[in-house]
């Protein structure tokens, strides 16, 4: 079921990496509702299902609050320490960026990577929600898919922002969309004790919750600040909400 579900994050990635290549105008409406998903998911499903699962604390602080943080520190350090977010200004500020990046390429394939490499832990994070339960699962694979919509067109705008070719883009897009296809079935192999699958559900909240606040939500609002934009993120939010209550 986790590889089945999988395969739609895998649309959904190419989806927003085409989208990118054409520069579609409503793709602000787009982002702000994957932006509404994912904080949703984070404060309705995974940490309350996390908490339910792992009751451990440290010096008093709850161990999946610690290991949220963790997820959130993680993927800030990563994206700093690769540059991810250097021209996103330029790219969604309608400024121009062909050549301002020539002869950086290896910049660009490096946060392409990255990208990567946290796609595969969204689908290893369906995997593993999947043995938490199956709305757990079904909750998250939700978030996955909205969130790898707005990675694929990360990608291929990072990748091309630093002078790399269309079809070096067009690669490591693919790639991405690849990769969550992987984890999910990496996550359903593993057999994890309950005790770590919350602690694991803490980790890949506060991940999402960074891509959501840091990534989504600016890029979102950069190039088409609009009222529209927000009632979509209200109306993620919204939706995952009567998801959660549905499924339980």
């Amino acid at each position: 079921m986790a590889v089945l579900v999988a395969l739609a994050a895998f649309v959904s990635t190419l989806a927003g990496g085409l989208i990118a290549a054409r520069a579609h105008d409503k793709l602000h409406l787009i982002l702000g509702a994957a932006a509404g998903i994912m904080l949703g998911v984070v404060t309705f499903d995974l940490l309350p299902e996390a908490l339910a699962q792992s009751s451990q604390q440290v010096f008093g602080v709850p161990a999946v609050l610690l290991t949220a943080m963790a997820g959130f520190l993680s993927i800030h350090i990563v994206e700093r320490s690769l540059a991810i977010h250097r021209g996103h200004e330029d790219e969604f500020g309608g400024h121009s960026h062909g050549s301002s990046h020539r002869g950086a390429e290896s910049i660009g394939l490096l946060a392409g990577g990255a990208l990567i490499a946290h796609s595969l832990l969204d689908g290893i994070g369906i995997g593993v929600g999947f043995q938490a339960g199956s709305s757990v699962g079904i909750t998250v694979a939700i978030a996955v898919i909205a969130h790898d919509f707005a990675d694929g067109f990360n990608t291929f705008t990072i990748v091309s922002l630093y002078g790399n070719a269309r079809r070096r883009a067009l690669t490591l897009l693919f790639a991405d969309a690849l990769t969550p296809v992987a984890g999910a079935v990496l996550g359903s192999l593993i057999r994890v004790p309950e005790e770590v699958i919350g602690l694991y559900l803490g980790y890949f909240a506060g991940f999402l919750l960074y891509l959501a606040t840091a990534d989504i939500l600016p890029e979102a609002h950069a190039r088409h600040p609009s009222r529209m934009t927000l009632v979509c993120t209200v109306a993620g939010v919204a939706f995952i909400w009567l998801v959660v209550g549905l499924s339980h």
